[in-house]
């Protein structure tokens, strides 16, 4: 897909905040520092639309993301950041399971995990969160680029082992700086996208 004008539109902290124009949204979860501004950007072709930090922890916003009009990426707040205050991570969770909870806009949700490492406690809890809502959801394995390449296909493969035996969610690699994978990517969530032309 071939986004032409995407758009940075709104930090929300409250429902009455998210846009009301009913487009579908395609939502971002995951940890703090996981790549999920680098996916957006890499995903559109923009190095700077999804602002990326150096500081995990530090998004406490939800981020809407216009794509042409026809979509939004929706980039949650990080989670599991160790030096965020127990107030913090609390307000950063009431945020997720408010949103998750409260919006009807909701297409699809991608779920992004470090491809280099077993899934954490955090990771665990958010992906039993995300099931039991029954949304559709899609596993993204970031960081593609830290592993051989020879071996992404095995340990995209061992993270569902771990996360989702039953295999009947969509598990794929991806990488901010090969870039190979977003046409793969691109083609998932077309699907969940309701064009209106």
């Amino acid at each position: 897909m071939n986004i032409k004008n995407p758009q940075f539109q709104i930090s929300a902290v409250s429902p009455k905040q998210y846009p009301k124009d009913g487009l579908p949204q395609i939502v971002l979860v995951g940890k703090s520092n996981v790549g999920k501004s680098s996916f957006i950007n890499t995903l559109v072709n923009r190095k700077k639309l999804a602002r990326t930090s150096s500081e995990p922890g530090k998004t406490r916003q939800i981020n809407f993301y216009n794509m042409d009009n026809m979509f939004y990426f929706v980039d949650l707040p990080g989670y599991g950041y160790s030096k965020m205050s127990k107030q913090e991570q609390i307000k950063v969770g009431n945020f997720i399971e408010e949103y998750l909870e409260n919006s009807k806009q909701i297409s699809l949700i991608i779920f992004l995990i470090d491809i280099r490492h077993e899934p954490t406690a955090n990771d665990k809890l958010m992906y039993d969160y995300i099931f039991k809502t029954n949304l559709p959801c899609m596993v993204i394995a970031s960081k593609a680029d830290k592993i051989a390449i020879t071996k992404v296909d095995e340990a995209v493969q061992k993270l569902q082992d771990s996360l989702n035996p039953l295999k009947d969610l969509k598990f794929l690699p991806f990488s901010s700086e090969r870039k190979i994978y977003t046409q793969k990517v691109w083609e998932y969530i077309e699907k969940f996208i309701n064009f209106n032309e």
